[in-house]
């Protein structure tokens, strides 16, 4: 007969499971036996005791109604003797019926006749109670308390024997108990140590080849094929050990065959690595450097040798890069990063030098993230042009301020004092101009702006300014030109909504942009609407309209220079409004962003700092 593993631990468990049994056969029996000693408490001696009881009871209350009769309340007296008589033959009837102890019957026939021979003096009450108060006495002290005191002595002798049998029958209980927790015990500990010594044996034979699988796995994982696991059995394990062998020399075989190759390709990904104009530094999931090329570590200025290994703080020492890595590789995807964060600048000997940097996780095919590759591309040159192209911008805007201002004082002074020279076509044409070059001043002076911004040179008057007055004056100053489009605006700030701390010009020259965008957009009997509510720190601040909402092609841009819209809404601006506001919010510290769907309006938010509380005792 073949012994498989199968059948070694049905074999095992089976033994176990009959221990068990056993124990739960003895245990049942047991507690049976004194399930029954409880159950015969209950059935021969407690219902006598408690029928006992009430007797007494009963009896003592008849007694105290004879007392109040001799006393001169004859109808009470009577009434609570009548009652408790009928409440002492019922629990005589119980104490009857319920005889179960060697001469409880002769105590229960005493009861009886007492009690008869107590409710036989009862006539002789009425008569004695107008006699005078010393027969009176007389009589309840010779006649019936005697009588009274017999049958309560005779009762209460029947619940002490009862009480005593109830003592002997719980003494045998107890020591039943004790016999079974002995046996219970003896039994229950032979099972354990059976069960344990068997567990032991199973466990031997089944934790030996693993145990030997187990080395000979590490071996294989260090690069040492040449294992075999001796094999001792034909049961399963012994067959598994059979296979393990064959993957073994399988294994051998095809890393003998593939280890040039598998070197091959690394010394080629590593050619590669180190050939990347970029710098490249690869971080497994716990944060250390695995490798970087000679462009990384010439820009973090560190050995790509001495680096890997090394924590990615102790080889880039920027604390915010790394809380980008962090995210990727808790998240497993790239970090949201805007732009403008996406640049490390680095200071050198021979200047600043700027690195655009990409964080990218890396994930197997099938399991587990690798890690994250952090690219470090050299933008120095692009953000000097940056810098340059700005600082141009902000020289040619401010240095044709002068000769605008100067054509359009002419043009105005044309427009007052010609119009009397000049024919209606020539007056046309001077009336063009005139709004060209107003179109031209907006511009240069929004390109200004934004290049101060840009280049943080414009400064803001930050003070503590009440939301709804700034949404007051922004509605107010489009209620004529809402009226001529019919156009309905409105705006709601909850009561007890806190301060911003803002620069009051600059938050209305973005609510003046937002409200002149929503009213041209929105149709005619549209709405236009701005609220305000507290979130946290901040106050969000929204426009919004219903008219025909923004493109998704176009949400994720509509904020950065020179963007605008394509429909048949034209506003015949430059496309720098939205840019300007979303510089003006940042530079107090909130975020500006669209909410749209085609079709159904468009919703503008932007979020303030709240002003901090002044303290009590302090002045604003």
């Amino acid at each position: 007969m073949t012994w498989t593993l199968r059948k070694k631990i049905f074999l095992g468990y089976g033994i176990t499971l009959i221990l068990m049994v056993l124990i739960l056969v003895w245990a049942f029996i047991h507690l049976w036996d004194l399930g029954q000693a409880s159950e015969a408490i209950l059935r021969e001696n407690y219902r006598s005791i408690l029928a006992a009881e009430n007797m007494v009871y009963a009896l003592e209350r008849q007694d105290s109604a004879v007392l109040l009769i001799l006393l001169g309340y004859g109808a009470e007296g009577w009434k609570q003797f009548r009652e408790n008589e009928g409440q002492f033959f019922q629990w005589l009837g119980r104490a009857k019926d319920n005889i179960t102890i060697e001469g409880e019957d002769k105590i229960v026939g005493a009861i009886e006749t007492g009690y008869a021979a107590y409710l036989g003096h009862s006539p002789q009450i009425k008569p004695i109670s107008v006699a005078g108060s010393q027969k009176t006495a007389i009589f309840y002290h010779e006649t019936m308390l005697p009588s009274f005191l017999k049958v309560r002595e005779t009762c209460i002798r029947l619940r002490e024997i009862n009480q005593e049998n109830m003592y002997k029958v719980s003494d045998h209980a107890s020591l039943m108990a004790k016999r079974a927790i002995w046996s219970m015990g003896i039994i229950g500990f032979a099972a354990v140590a059976i069960g344990v010594a068997f567990s032991l044996f199973l466990s031997n034979l089944l934790v030996r080849p693993v145990q030997q699988m187990m080395l000979a796995t590490q071996k294989i994982a260090e690069g040492s094929y040449d294992v075999e696991v001796p094999i001792k059995s034909s049961d399963e394990l012994g067959r598994l050990t059979e296979e393990f062998n064959s993957m073994a020399k399988k294994l051998q075989a095809y890393h003998s065959l593939n280890i040039e190759q598998i070197m091959a390709e690394k010394r080629k990904s590593e050619s590669i690595i180190r050939s990347i104009d970029d710098g490249l530094v690869l971080i497994d999931a716990d944060y250390k450097v695995t490798d970087l090329n000679p462009m990384a570590g010439s820009i973090l200025q560190v050995d790509p040798e001495k680096a890997v290994a090394r924590h990615f703080l102790e080889v880039v020492k920027n604390e915010q890069l790394f809380n980008y890595v962090k995210q990727s590789i808790e998240s497993g995807e790239p970090p949201p990063i805007e732009e403008k964060q996406k640049v490390l600048t680095v200071d050198r000997d021979k200047g600043r030098r700027h690195y655009q940097f990409s964080v990218t996780p890396v994930h197997a095919r099938t399991g587990p993230l690798l890690g994250v590759v952090l690219l470090l591309r050299d933008v120095t040159r692009l953000a000097e042009l940056d810098r340059l192209k700005s600082e141009f911008v902000m020289t040619a805007s401010h240095e044709l301020r002068t000769p605008l201002t100067s054509i359009g004082m002419s043009i105005d002074l044309l427009l007052e004092s010609a119009p009397k020279k000049l024919d209606g076509k020539e007056l046309q044409l001077l009336s063009a101009a005139h709004e060209d070059l107003q179109r031209l001043k907006i511009l240069v002076n929004n390109l200004l702006d934004l290049s101060r911004i840009e280049a943080g040179k414009m400064e803001m008057e930050f003070s503590r300014h009440p939301v709804r007055p700034l949404l007051a004056q922004a509605v107010d100053s489009f209620r004529i030109p809402a009226e001529q489009k019919g156009v309905a605006l409105s705006y709601q700030a909850p009561e007890g909504l806190p301060d911003i701390q803002a620069d009051g010009n600059r938050i209305a020259w973005v609510l003046t942009n937002l409200m002149a965008n929503a009213l041209h957009f929105a149709p005619s009997g549209g709405t236009v609407r701005l609220t305000a509510g507290a979130f946290g720190p901040f106050v969000q601040i929204s426009v919004s309209d219903n008219g025909p909402g923004i493109p998704y092609e176009y949400q994720s841009k509509i904020f950065d220079k020179f963007v605008q819209v394509k429909s048949n809404h034209i506003l015949g601006g430059s496309g720098l409004g939205l840019a300007i506001c979303r510089e003006i919010v940042r530079a107090h510290g909130g975020t500006i962003w669209v909410d749209s769907v085609p079709g159904e309006g468009s919703a503008f938010h932007f979020t303030l700092p709240v002003a901090a509380q002044i303290r009590k005792g302090e002045e604003a």
